[in-house]
């Protein structure tokens, strides 16, 4: 009996940026694994079945949902934003190269979302115009060394820089210390877009230089958009300013 394992990326929280693709295959699914606050976002019927999780047991939940899809079920893994963009489709993958022969042969569909970032810079005005690249601040899955060497490389090659993952509880200095450091190579006058709940009823934006770009601007629920040197405020009266990267680049002078 084959069932079918779909991985769903519902987008940032809006109902109305929930993709008629997405709509079409969490109407089509019996059974739902995700991280509870991204389940309970969704309108299930009473034969569909929330299968909740933590937000730190992304490995053991693609197991599951691997499972039960071999089981003969229509599964749905659920996101918020992009499934793979740091979601569930990387784990979902991760465990099917490790798992039993049959998992490879599940009918098995990835659903794009939108993800915080296109949220964010949509509502900034358009950041993310020119070359940008996307960094998790999390140090739970790789070396917060690493993470360093990554931000000081982007920002020094002119990238703008879309942080997930910018603080949390367990993590309340990571931002801080990114902060610090692009302090030492971006311009102080660099903007920086602070994108919480981009979308939904309790967002907030805010934009301001790198040199007034405190951490306690974000939570969990905040990408922050590091422009590069490149990038452009236009500041228009009574209303909020445009961020944007220009579409022509030039190589800097050594």
């Amino acid at each position: 009996m084959s069932g079918r394992l779909a991985i769903i990326g519902t987008g940032p929280g809006n109902a109305a940026q929930t993709t008629p693709q997405a709509r079409a295959a969490i109407a089509a699914a019996t059974d739902f694994f995700g991280y509870a606050p991204y389940l309970d976002r969704l309108d299930l019927n009473d034969r569909q079945v929330r299968h909740a999780s933590d937000n730190r047991e992304e490995l053991a939940r693609a197991r599951a949902a691997l499972e039960m899809a071999a089981s003969g079920r229509n599964v749905a893994v659920v996101s918020g934003g992009d499934a793979g963009v740091f979601a569930m489709a990387a784990a979902v993958c991760e465990a099917i190269e490790h798992g039993p022969m049959e998992w490879r042969a599940l009918d098995l569909e990835i659903i794009p979302g939108i993800t915080a970032m296109l949220a964010v810079a949509a509502r900034g005005g358009a950041p993310l115009g020119h070359d940008f690249c996307a960094i998790s601040l999390s140090d739970n899955l790789k070396p917060w060394e690493l993470i360093e060497e990554r931000l000081t490389a982007a920002a020094g090659a002119g990238f703008v820089i879309a942080l997930y993952n910018p603080i949390s509880r367990a993590r309340p200095w990571q931002l801080g210390r990114a902060l610090e450091l692009l302090r030492g190579i971006l311009p102080a006058s660099t903007p920086i877009v602070f994108g919480r709940a981009a979308g939904r009823a309790d967002e907030r934006m805010a934009i301001v230089p790198l040199e007034n770009a405190r951490s306690d601007m974000a939570d969990m629920a905040t990408c922050v958009i590091i422009g590069s040197p490149e990038t452009r405020v236009i500041e228009r009266a009574g209303l909020p300013p445009l961020v944007y990267a220009p579409r022509f680049s030039e190589r800097p002078e050594k």
